[in-house]
């Protein structure tokens, strides 16, 4: 069983989005979140996408400041 199989994280299509909407690689992503006091690298990056790691708010947070992600398409793919 994989650590986060029963797990669900509604935004990881959207983060995934936006990236590749953006043409960020996901080592790209990792760097721009470090300046947002947020350490996730382009593994975690990739199992987020992948809807195999929750993502926390913080990080959340800041994936939305560095991905440009609007509060009300977000809250679209939260309700």
């Amino acid at each position: 069983m994989k650590k986060y199989e029963n797990k669900s994280n509604v935004v990881s299509n959207l983060i995934k989005s936006y990236r590749e909407k953006a043409k960020l690689s996901k080592s790209e992503v990792s760097k721009r979140l470090q300046f947002h006091a947020v350490y996730i690298d382009r593994t975690e990056l990739k199992r987020i996408e992948a809807n195999e790691m929750i993502v926390k708010d913080f990080e959340l947070i800041a994936l939305c400041k560095v991905l440009n992600i609007d509060y009300n398409e977000l809250k679209k793919q939260i309700y």
